[in-house]
């Protein structure tokens, strides 16, 4: 079965061509064109490749409230020069971003990244729950609890938990958070995964201002211990 993806985007000239582009690519494509719209269907789909400019309700509000309601992965467009928006769209929890212009190619490469990390996250969990001092991740159920509360992950916060769980009280280095966050060779902007370092640990420390559980090993990376 192909994997259904939402295209949120108002420019029919980009929403044709992405439609299109995608649908040679074996993805089952559905597109509108507002927000609205994207938060009535967006929890339906596989994916949701979501312009950040959009008239009426901006795409920042619809990324805001799909998070609140359900795990799909979320691609973001953005402007090349708005390293705002983009900083913006990973806080509110989004998976990746992608600057306009931007190649079709490599936009149907960032969803299938998506998918395949998904589906190997699946098969590699089964079965496979970590805990680092009050802090266990169910794998397969893809489920997080702290100190004995499960708490709501996006899915970059889970695969970044993940990560860090599987080595614990070792440095990992940026490079490879971004790339495993990614899934490609595009590796983003390393000081953005800051960000997803920092919504992490709004998640899971006691005092997110005060992190005792995700430490930053400075000029090395960050690693996760029993805090």
């Amino acid at each position: 079965m192909s994997a259904r993806v939402l295209l949120v985007e108002d420019e029919p000239a980009i929403r044709r061509s992405v439609s299109y582009a995608l649908r040679r690519e074996g993805f089952d494509i559905e597109a509108v064109a507002d927000g609205e719209a994207a938060i009535e269907a967006g929890a339906a789909f596989d994916v949701v490749i979501l312009d950040l400019m959009l008239p009426r309700m901006s795409g920042t509000d619809v990324l805001r409230h799909l998070r609140a309601v359900s795990p799909v992965p979320i691609i973001v467009l953005t402007a090349r020069d708005s390293e705002l928006d983009r900083v913006l769209g990973l806080e509110l929890g989004a998976d990746d971003y992608v600057t306009k212009p931007f190649s079709l190619a490599e936009l149907a490469s960032r969803v299938r990244a998506i998918l395949r990390r998904r589906e190997l996250d699946r098969l590699e969990g089964a079965g496979v729950a970590r805990e680092v001092g009050g802090v266990r991740i169910d794998i397969a159920l893809h489920e997080v609890l702290v100190d004995g509360r499960t708490i709501y992950l996006t899915p970059s916060q889970f695969k970044l938990l993940a990560l860090l769980t599987e080595h614990p009280g070792e440095v990992v280095s940026r490079r490879e958070i971004m790339r495993r966050l990614w899934d490609s060779d595009h590796m983003g902007d390393e000081h953005l995964c800051e960000v997803h370092v920092s919504n992490l640990r709004h998640k899971i420390e006691r005092d997110p201002t005060n992190p005792r559980r995700i430490l930053t090993v400075r000029g090395a990376g960050y690693k996760l211990i029993a805090g």
